[in-house]
């Protein structure tokens, strides 16, 4: 799972299309903090995606 801030910054740029600015306005963080937040979450996901010993029992079944 992402923490709260990346996975907001995925969320409003990918599904909301909002630019970085716009991102930035709306999470009170600087452009540079929000493209930090994408990067490192991109990054995160597609380790996810394309490593499946990082995913556990708890992810697989999408409880908590």
């Amino acid at each position: 799972m992402l923490p709260r801030q990346q996975r907001a910054a995925v969320v409003l740029r990918f599904y909301e299309d909002l630019d970085y600015d716009e991102i930035a306005a709306v999470l009170g963080v600087s452009q540079f903090a929000v493209r930090t937040y994408v990067h490192r979450a991109l990054a995160a996901l597609r380790t996810l995606l394309t490593d499946p010993t990082d995913v556990t029992e708890e992810d697989r079944d999408g409880r908590r």
